[in-house]
């Protein structure tokens, strides 16, 4: 029966018969009659059909959404069941960059979920230093992070992205019209760093040194955070990672950041360590890599 119900749900994902069977690798005539097999082993009618179309019936509407969560935990539990059966557990441990905001990590996890289901990702957030201090230590298997200092012989350095670094600031500052903005220009408005209370002044005097922002510093302990200061105009937020643009009906701008006249690049890297370099860590690279062409 799991069988016939993961028909049906092609069936009703796809809204087709042949592209279910088509996904399936069945024939839209084998994947009809399965959905028949699966409405009389029910008692009850999951579609009513129209010509070639069809609709869920009530009872089809509901069987169709309870059915998603018994097969979520049917292979959640062949997933910890093989696991046990194996004596071992599989985990993969990334470092993830706090203020980092990217869709092609969010690609990759996903990508590499549905490749190997029975490996277990922890993500472990931290700023700079605390992701190298989890890389030297063992605490990650590798890490996302960016470049600031040069690359050790220690490490595979694999760099991701260059990306010319922006802003966002509230479309009610004068300053969202600009199509780039410099550190200068920006002194007057308070910067908002995302970074843990033991990293704040770390983060501070490389924003400060290397970076060249003048101004007053605010604190936020997450993405989510910074943004909610940077809506309500409390100052802006320098944007981590591979920039997109922002929904023209959004209330937060987004701003080339220069210094002088020139684009502030940024390199954003991924580093393991060499001596603990291994398949799933480089297929994972890989597959991460693959999402930045």
């Amino acid at each position: 029966m799991l069988r016939q119900i993961k028909y049906f749900q092609a069936v009703v994902r796809n809204n087709s018969f042949s592209e279910a069977a088509g996904e399936c690798h069945i024939s839209q005539s084998a994947i009809s009659q399965q959905i028949k097999a699966l409405e009389n082993e029910l008692g009850f009618s999951l579609l009513e059909r129209k010509n070639r179309k069809f609709v869920l019936t009530p009872a089809g509407e509901h069987f169709y959404k309870k059915s998603l969560i018994l097969t979520s935990d049917y292979e959640q539990i062949c997933s910890e069941a093989a696991k046990i059966a194996r004596g071992d557990e599989v985990n993969l441990k990334i470092g993830y960059l706090r203020s980092y905001s990217s869709r092609e990590v969010h690609l990759a996890l996903e990508d590499f979920s549905s490749r190997y289901p029975h490996i277990s990702i922890q993500v472990l957030y931290g700023n700079h230093e605390e992701l190298f201090a989890l890389l030297r230590n063992g605490g990650a298997d590798l890490v996302l992070n960016d470049q600031r200092r040069a690359f050790s012989d220690e490490y595979v350095n694999l760099i991701l992205a260059a990306c010319g670094m922006h802003i966002e600031i509230s479309s009610r500052n004068a300053i969202a019209a600009l199509p780039s903005v410099t550190t200068q220009e920006l002194k007057n408005i308070p910067c908002i760093l995302v970074a843990s209370k033991d990293q704040r002044e770390i983060e501070q005097d490389y924003y400060q040194t290397v970076l060249g922002f003048q101004g007053d510093f605010l604190y936020a302990e997450n993405l989510e955070e910074a943004r909610l200061l940077v809506i309500s105009g409390q100052g802006f937020l320098p944007v981590e990672g591979n920039s997109q643009s922002m929904n023209p009906e959004t209330s937060v701008r987004r701003v080339l950041l220069c210094r002088d006249k020139e684009p502030i690049t940024r390199n954003y890297c991924l580093f393991w360590k060499k001596d603990n370099s291994g398949y799933f860590i480089e297929e994972f690279a890989d597959i991460l890599k693959s999402k930045f062409v």
